[in-house]
């Protein structure tokens, strides 16, 4: 296990490596660079100017020299001002420029300062990452354990009207993209004017306008069950019906297998045939499912966030790429690719815990 582990971590560097060498490429290209200096110089600045406010504020050069500058495994740049104030990646204006650091990139915690919220991207992340983890949080309770009953119903007795209403239903609900459904939850329970809000008010049966909010942005600062169930709802539907599929289709194949049917010939009760002995091997192509759930919902909650203006990491991924702001842009990809690398860690590690059989080798 130790071995198998050492090896992973091995190759999650070097693939940690790769992937952000080629966002830091890709938001570095010249381009990219031309309107960073426009934006915090002048939208006047002649070509000359801005190229040389790319080279004094450390973007000129070679890109892989840069990447080891931002990465800090190479001593970041320095230099002072017109006004003689030292400026560069490691130096802290509150400070004399002798007492900088000579490393300071990602490896040092220096993640780089944001030019749309005007503070350090790690104070910035670290704010947004709380939210959207309360978000991931909601739906992973309520996607996982509705989605893994309702698959469990269905693969237990296969062909059966039950099976067939709970399949069209999560085949449904995954056809549906997050922004369709959104929507949908927003004009039938978030509406003054149509859906069952109207209807609701007319008997009384609730105080204000709608049932629940529209918006999720006070959910920011308070979460409560009326501001933040649209958010959750729409993004757990979606994955309840892809999960519930999989759960479905391997209880399926596990309920025929031959040691189910010799428990079965035992005189052994239906019921504990699923739970002690056709579960554990259901959960396996699941649990896989479930582990990408979580770079999914990271990454996936763009679109929700987006939605009900809730300010979490999607909203603050679409507010960075909307703006140009590269050192955010470079934080939001370290943490969407640390998520990644580690659940499919934790999934590896997961299959032989729950399948003794799987060889690491």
């Amino acid at each position: 296990m130790v071995k198998f582990v050492a090896r992973r971590l091995g190759v999650m560097i070097l693939t940690a490596l790769a992937l952000t060498f080629v966002v830091f490429y890709l938001t570095n290209l010249p381009p990219n660079l031309e309107k960073l200096a426009r934006t915090e110089g002048s939208v006047r600045m002649t070509d000359e100017s801005v190229a040389n406010w790319i080279n004094e504020n450390g973007h000129g050069g070679s890109v892989f020299g840069r990447y080891a500058e931002w990465l800090g495994v190479k001593q970041g740049w320095t230099r002072t001002d017109d006004k003689g104030v030292a400026r560069g990646l490691c130096v802290n204006l509150n400070a004399p420029a002798e007492t900088a650091p000579r490393y300071c990139g990602v490896l040092q915690g220096n993640w780089g300062f944001s030019t749309v919220f005007k503070d350090p991207v790690l104070t910035v992340l670290a704010e947004k990452l709380g939210s959207t983890g309360w978000l991931m949080l909601a739906v992973m309770l309520v996607m996982v354990p509705t989605s893994l009953l309702l698959g469990v119903l269905s693969g237990m007795r296969e062909g059966s009207r039950t099976d067939r209403a709970l399949s069209s239903v999560a085949i449904a609900t995954t056809a549906t993209p997050e922004y369709v459904s959104g929507v949908i939850l927003v004009a039938i329970f978030a509406s003054a004017t149509t859906g069952i809000s109207p209807i609701l008010k007319e008997w009384g049966w609730i105080s204000g306008n709608t049932l629940f909010q529209g918006t999720a942005t006070s959910a920011t600062d308070n979460i409560t069950f009326w501001n933040f169930t649209l958010p959750v709802l729409t993004i757990a539907l979606y994955g309840i019906g892809y999960i519930a599929r999989m759960t479905r289709a391997s209880m399926t194949e596990v309920m025929t297998q031959q040691y189910i049917r010799t428990a079965r010939l035992k005189g052994v009760g239906f019921r504990q045939v699923v739970i002690r002995h056709a579960l554990r091997n259901a959960l396996i192509a699941p649990f896989t499912v479930i582990m990408l759930q979580f770079p999914w919902l990271l990454n996936g909650v763009v679109i929700v966030e987006t939605l009900f203006n809730y300010k979490g990491f999607g909203w603050t991924l679409v507010q960075a790429a909307g703006n140009n702001d590269i050192a955010l842009l470079l934080g939001c990809s370290v943490v969407a690719v640390f998520v990644v690398l580690v659940t499919q860690l934790i999934s590896d590690i997961g299959y032989v815990f729950l399948n003794p059989r799987i060889r690491l080798s």
